[in-house]
C-alpha cells in the first residue's frame, strides 16, 4: 500500500497514534470481545475450510460444469455480489458469448437482485431451449428479490424439464436448520448447502455463497482459499505500521475526521467493476449507522475520467480516492506503428496498452492529488485466484477495524428493514395490514402538498 498520493492530508504521525485503539480492537476481534462478535466466523474461514475441505462443493461444481449449458445464481447482496466479483475478475467479460469447448462449462447468470420483470424475463429468452441449472443462495429464503426470481425459475424449470429433474437440477445455499428454504429444500429434497450461522451475508463469499458458482464455472477455489489463508496469517498483527489492512483502516479513518467523507474506489480494469460493487456493500452496510460513516463509491477510471473526472478534480472537497492497480494485467496486445495515420498516436508505437494505461493512472493520481483529493493505492501483482482471495481478506479486515475505530458495530444492519417495512405494507403482505393504511395516508399527504 502507497500513502505517496496523500499530498500531507494526513501525516503519519495521525494514523500511527492510532496504534493503543487498534491493538486493543485486535485483541478484542480475534476473541470476540466486540460489538457483533457472534459474526466473525469469517476470521478464521480460509485456513479452516481449507482444513475440512471442499470435496463436497468440488463434486456438485463438478456435474454442473459438465451437464448445465447455464448456472443461474439466485441471490442479493453477499448472496450474489462475492460471486460476481470474482467471476469478472478470473474470466473473459465475454465468457457467455464463448463456444462451450473455449469455455469449459456453464455460461453464469446472476438473477434475484431486482425486482424488474423486464430483466427476467430478457433472462429466460436467453436461457430457452439450454439445460440449466439453477443455484438459489438465501439464508430465510424469504428476502423478496431473490424469492420472487425463485419462483419464476422453479416454475420455468419444472415446467421444461419435469419435476423429478428439476430436483436435481436446483441446489439450495441456505441456513443449516431454519428458514423457508431451508423447510423446501428438505421437503424437495434438493442438494443443499449452507452458509454459516457466524458469517454474514457480505462476508460470505468464502463460503459455498460464492465457492459454489465459481467452482462450477473452473474457478480454482483452492488457491482462492489458498490466498485469503495467507492473508489471514500475514495480516494477524496488531502494528499499525506492520499490518496494510489496520493501516488502511487507520489513514481512511484519519481522512474521515477530516471532513473527506467520501471514498471513490478507484480501478483501471473493467474487470474490477463487481469488484468494486461487492467492497460498496461491505463499507456501507458495515459503517453506514448511528449517523456515521464513510459514503462508499466508485469510479471505472480512464472511462470515468470523461464523465465524473471534473467533478473529482474540481468538486467539493469532501473526496478520497483508493485507487486498485493491479501490476501486470497478463495483455500483449500493443499499439501498431502506422506512420500514414494523423491521429498523433506513433509516438507510442509497439507499446502495450497496460503501460499506456499505468502512465495514465499514475497522471491521473498526481492531478487529484494537486486538485486536493489524497489518493492511496493498493497494488495486486496479478489477476490470479490467490490474489483475489487475499485481497477479499484484506478489505473484510481492514473494514472491521475501520468500523471499530468509527465506533460502530461493523456486522449488523439495522437500517436495511426500514424499507421493507414500507414496501411489505404497499405490496399488501398480511400482518402488515395497518400499516398499509398508515402509509397511504402519508403518501396522500404527500402528494396533496405537492399539487
Amino acid at each position: 500500500m502507497d500513502l505517496n498520493f496523500l499530498r500531507g492530508a494526513v501525516g503519519e504521525d495521525e494514523w500511527l497514534q492510532l496504534q493503543p485503539f487498534i491493538s486493543d480492537a485486535h485483541s478484542r476481534l480475534h476473541t470476540h470481545q466486540v460489538p457483533g462478535g457472534d459474526f466473525l466466523g469469517w476470521l478464521d474461514l480460509p485456513s479452516r475450510t481449507l482444513a475440512t475441505g471442499v470435496e463436497d462443493i468440488a463434486d456438485v461444481a463438478a456435474e454442473i460444469r459438465s451437464e448445465a449449458d447455464a448456472l443461474v445464481v439466485i441471490g442479493i447482496g453477499g448472496s450474489y455480489l462475492g460471486a460476481h466479483a470474482a467471476f469478472e475478475w478470473t474470466h473473459s467479460p465475454y465468457h457467455n458469448q464463448l463456444d462451450r469447448g473455449v469455455r469449459g462449462g456453464p455460461e453464469l447468470y446472476f438473477a434475484g437482485n431486482h425486482l424488474s420483470g423486464r430483466a427476467l424475463e430478457d433472462l429466460l429468452g436467453v436461457l430457452e431451449g439450454k439445460n440449466v441449472y439453477l443455484n438459489v443462495i438465501s439464508k430465510s429464503g424469504t428476502t423478496t428479490e431473490p424469492a420472487v426470481a425463485f419462483r419464476i425459475f422453479r416454475d420455468w424449470l419444472t415446467r421444461r424439464v419435469g419435476p423429478e429433474q428439476a430436483r436435481r437440477q436446483i441446489v439450495a445455499t441456505t441456513d443449516r436448520s431454519r428458514g423457508a428454504l431451508r423447510k423446501l429444500a428438505d421437503e424437495e429434497h434438493y442438494r443443499s448447502f449452507v452458509i454459516p450461522d457466524d458469517v454474514g451475508g457480505r462476508y460470505s463469499v468464502l463460503t459455498p455463497v460464492g465457492l459454489l458458482p465459481l467452482a462450477a464455472v473452473g474457478v480454482d477455489i483452492k488457491k482462492l482459499l489458498a490466498g485469503a489463508a495467507a492473508a489471514q496469517s500475514g495480516y494477524n498483527v496488531g502494528d499499525v505500521a506492520e499490518n496494510p489492512a489496520y493501516r488502511y483502516a487507520a489513514v481512511r479513518n484519519a481522512l474521515y475526521r477530516k471532513g473527506k467523507t467520501t471514498e471513490l474506489l478507484a480501478y483501471y480494469e473493467p474487470a474490477l467493476r463487481m469488484f468494486a460493487e461487492w467492497w460498496k456493500q461491505l463499507f456501507g452496510e458495515s459503517e453506514g449507522k448511528d449517523a456515521k460513516g464513510v459514503y462508499p463509491a466508485s469510479v471505472g477510471f480512464t472511462t470515468d475520467l470523461h464523465s465524473m473526472g471534473q467533478y473529482v478534480q474540481e468538486g467539493l472537497r469532501n473526496l478520497f480516492e483508493t485507487v486498485v492497480s493491479v501490476a501486470e494485467s497478463g495483455d500483449t496486445v500493443a499499439i501498431p506503428s502506422q506512420p500514414q495515420m494523423e491521429d498523433g498516436l506513433e509516438y507510442l508505437a509497439q507499446r502495450r496498452v497496460s503501460w499506456v494505461n499505468d502512465k495514465a493512472r499514475l497522471a491521473t493520481q498526481l492531478a487529484h492529488r494537486d486538485g486536493g483529493v489524497p489518493n492511496l493505492l493498493v497494488t495486486v501483482p496479478d489477476r490470479s485466484e490467490e490474489t483475489l482471495g487475499n485481497l477479499f481478506y484484506f478489505f473484510e479486515l481492514a473494514c472491521a477495524m475501520s468500523g471499530l475505530l468509527m465506533g460502530v458495530n461493523p456486522f449488523n444492519q439495522p437500517g436495511v428493514e426500514a424499507y421493507k417495512t414500507n414496501m411489505f405494507a404497499l405490496l399488501g403482505k398480511p400482518g402488515f395490514e395497518q400499516g398499509q393504511q398508515e402509509i397511504l395516508r402519508r403518501l396522500d399527504e404527500l402528494h396533496q402538498g405537492n399539487s
